[in-house]
């Protein structure tokens, strides 16, 4: 399958954040974001199909050393506006905040209907390189997300999902789970 990155880029992971990445062998470059010309269409279904984390049976990860902390999953959606306007679906985002918003809302009530899951959608449509997790963020605590969001994410109890939150990075669709 094509990944849909100029000539000379392929897609490398990160052992250290256990990611993948954007790299140019001949150049030496490496980004966390797509590089300039790349098919954004064919980068979402490569990625998707070949870049997306398992969870365990379960559905969760191993708990050690996280009182106080929650787990939660997100789907962004960045606009022109967003503190970086880029993600590893486009190099560089123009869409408008309200066009951000449509797109968004369009999501939220797709989730809402049951027609789709919250990760599923963050898997190819998410601007947040967690796409790779379905979304997952892991688990954090209070201090260590923006403001917004975290505000946001303590509100939920499992299993619920948030209305759009926006922060600094764009507009969220947020799910806690755990």
């Amino acid at each position: 399958m094509a990944t849909g990155l100029p000539p000379g880029w392929e897609v490398r992971h990160s052992n250290s954040k256990n990611l993948p990445y954007y790299f140019n062998p001949s150049t030496k470059e490496s980004r966390w974001e797509p590089p300039e010309g790349t098919d954004s269409e064919s980068l979402k279904h490569y990625m998707g199909q070949y870049h997306t984390a398992q969870l365990g049976r379960d559905g969760a990860l191993a708990q050690q050393g996280l009182e106080g902390k929650i787990r939660c999953a997100h789907l962004l959606v960045k606009h022109r506006d967003s503190r970086r306007a880029s993600s590893w679906r486009e190099a560089q985002i123009t869409r408008s905040k309200e066009e951000a918003r449509g797109i968004i809302e369009n999501y939220e009530n797709k989730i809402k209907s049951g027609s789709t899951s919250l990760g599923d959608l963050a898997t190819t449509e998410s601007d947040c390189s967690s796409a790779r997790k379905r979304g997952d963020l892991g688990f954090f605590g209070q201090g260590d997300m923006q403001k917004e969001f975290e505000e946001a994410s303590f509100a939920l109890k499992p299993g619920e999902i948030s209305p759009v939150i926006e922060t600094a990075s764009g507009l969220h669709l947020i799910e806690r789970l755990e």
